[in-house]
């Protein structure tokens, strides 16, 4: 049996702890206009990036396991690779490849899901993100399974669609609903299958909470995908159309729900005897509508009655806790992370971020594994995340993670400290520029309160990112100029993640001569802050892990 206890260096490790500081979606943009992070207030950053060692890092595409450098990072997928130290296939590559392969459709889930609509001549629902932004979600993986259903002899099927507006453009949602109309058009020609669209609403609006922010999402979306309640319909273009007109401004993500008639009756209500199949493959704004649907004792809200339906997911979302039980394909087997081998090598760690990133920092950083190596060496804190717009307050919780952060490095009881500071990629995702500064210079200036503390301390600093995205917030045309909202007359806001590569640095006060970049750093990617974390530890990293940023000189 391979033993995960590290072996050490030949040199001591440094006097404080090791601190990675990751700033969610702030990375390095080429173009001026629209980047937030380079017209912030950044002092501390751009001292760093002057003084200390620096690079940069790939966070997207094949840097992190998705199918191709085209598709942008995201938190999970980031996190799962700085925390695993190494590259896995991931949930869209998977996806695609168990589809391309047939395997979907030959696993005991699709079967299950299929025989439950034959047996009671039931309907089978799709519920996910409607677009192509391959964060949570692709609309092709929608379309094999309707065409497998229909292939298989199931008659009806309804799909709930959530907007999207945050992982591709931010009023793009008629761009993906108008073809999809069509689509359904030409699936149903024969007349022996009957697809249609049954309800919706903006992913920030119904359904798509996590980390248990905000259940009144998830109610929301279940009386309007479950029980059919709420403002009717004709069409999903007319709901999207007449909200827009009566909500002037809004995004695709706030939209409110809607339920879509035909012959005066709601076209999709969940009932006993029909499958759900949620076909989002990213885990954490899965979870809790996967628990409404399968939970016995479930006591968030109440469900009314729950109809007896097959409820699979398109992945496992949780693995520890088996939600859901039944999915669709298996998601990455990760082991061997970097909290892993320090928890078996006897180091105390500490994870600290706000609700809204403290399952990056704990569960994806951790390989997709809810709880901890070992209850002893391990503190998990969370800092509750406010209710609120974050446009309405763009510092969020930063200063309160900082307090945490100094006062941890000053007592010296965690050799190893993890923080992500959520504010550039959650007020990124709004659009609003203003507030996308603020959250940076936020960041910033709480990034000058922790290298206060490290150079108190005799720590060592890395500093880096999950992904980008407040350095890319303009919508840009093929010729990569902004494009111009023909309404307003103003520039497009961009709330999706960009393709940016994201910031490396390592400050080291105490001993700023003892290390130097690796060769060939810029060409790494951020899977190889695991192996940099443990060199300036003092532990030689594991043989398949991705190389260290920086070596002992």
């Amino acid at each position: 049996m391979t033993t995960l206890e590290l072996k050490k260096k030949p040199y001591s490790a440094p006097a404080g702890p090791v601190v990675l500081l990751i700033m969610d979606g702030i990375g390095t943009g080429s173009l001026p206009d629209g980047d937030a992070v380079r017209s912030a207030h950044t002092p501390h950053l751009d001292w760093l990036l002057d003084h200390a060692l620096s690079t940069t890092l790939q966070a997207h595409g094949t840097a992190v396991g998705l199918p191709s450098d085209d598709e942008m990072g995201n938190s999970e997928v980031g996190h799962n690779a700085i925390g695993c130290g190494r590259v896995y296939a991931q949930g869209a590559k998977m996806v695609n490849q168990s589809i391309a392969s047939g395997d979907m459709f030959r696993g005991e889930a699709w079967r299950e899901v299929k025989e439950q609509c034959l047996k009671n001549d039931g309907t089978l629902h799709f519920i996910g993100l409607f677009s192509d932004g391959y964060v949570h979600s692709h609309i092709d993986h929608l379309k094999a399974m309707l065409q497998r259903a229909k292939a298989d002899g199931i008659k009806t099927v309804r799909i709930h669609i959530l907007l999207d507006g945050r992982d591709v453009g931010e009023t793009s949602a008629l761009e993906y609903v108008e073809p999809f109309e069509r689509y359904l058009d030409e699936i149903n020609a024969n007349g022996a299958f009957d697809a249609a669209i049954a309800s919706g609403g903006g992913r920030m609006y119904i359904t798509m909470d996590r980390y248990n922010a905000n259940w009144d999402m998830v109610q929301r979306g279940w009386s309007t995908h479950v029980r059919a309640e709420g403002r009717h319909f004709a069409s999903a273009t007319d709901a999207i159309n007449t909200l827009r007109r009566e909500t002037p401004g809004v995004l695709d993500q706030d939209l409110q729900a809607f339920v879509i008639d035909r012959d005066n009756q709601p076209l999709g209500p969940i009932r006993d005897g029909d499958s759900v199949v949620f076909f989002n493959f990213r885990g954490d704004r899965a979870i809790e509508i996967s628990r409404a649907f399968e939970e016995e004792d479930f006591d968030q809200f109440d469900r009314g009655p729950r109809p007896d339906v097959c409820f699979a997911g398109m992945m496992q979302y949780d693995g520890d806790l088996k939600i859901p039980s039944r999915f669709l394909v298996a998601p990455p087997s990760i082991d061997r992370t970097l909290g892993e081998y320090l928890a078996r090598t006897g180091v105390a760690q500490l994870a600290v971020s706000e609700t809204q990133k403290f399952g990056h920092v704990t569960y994806f950083f951790n390989g997709n594994r809810s709880g901890k190596y070992d209850e002893q060496l391990e503190t998990y804190l969370e800092i509750p995340s406010d209710r609120i717009p974050y446009e309405q307050r763009p510092w969020m919780k930063a200063a309160e993670i900082t307090d945490t952060v100094t006062a941890a490095i000053g007592d010296n009881k965690y050799p190893f400290i993890r923080l992500n500071y959520p504010n550039g990629d959650m007020v990124g995702h709004t659009g609003n520029y203003q507030a996308a500064e603020i959250a940076v210079s936020c960041v910033d200036l709480c990034l000058g309160r922790v290298m206060d503390a490290v150079r108190r301390s005799g720590a060592i600093l890395v500093v880096s990112a999950d992904h980008g995205n407040a350095d890319d917030m303009v919508e840009r045309d093929k010729d990569g100029k902004p494009k111009i909202d023909p309404d307003t007359g103003r520039v497009k806001a961009k709330t999706s993640h960009s393709l940016n590569p994201v910031p490396a640095v390592i400050y080291a006060p105490a001993d700023p001569g003892a290390w130097r970049l690796a060769g060939g750093s810029e060409r790494m990617g951020i899977s190889s802050l695991a192996a940099t974390c443990l060199t300036l530890m003092g532990y030689e990293p594991p043989a398949d892990y991705d190389p260290s940023i920086v070596v002992r000189v």
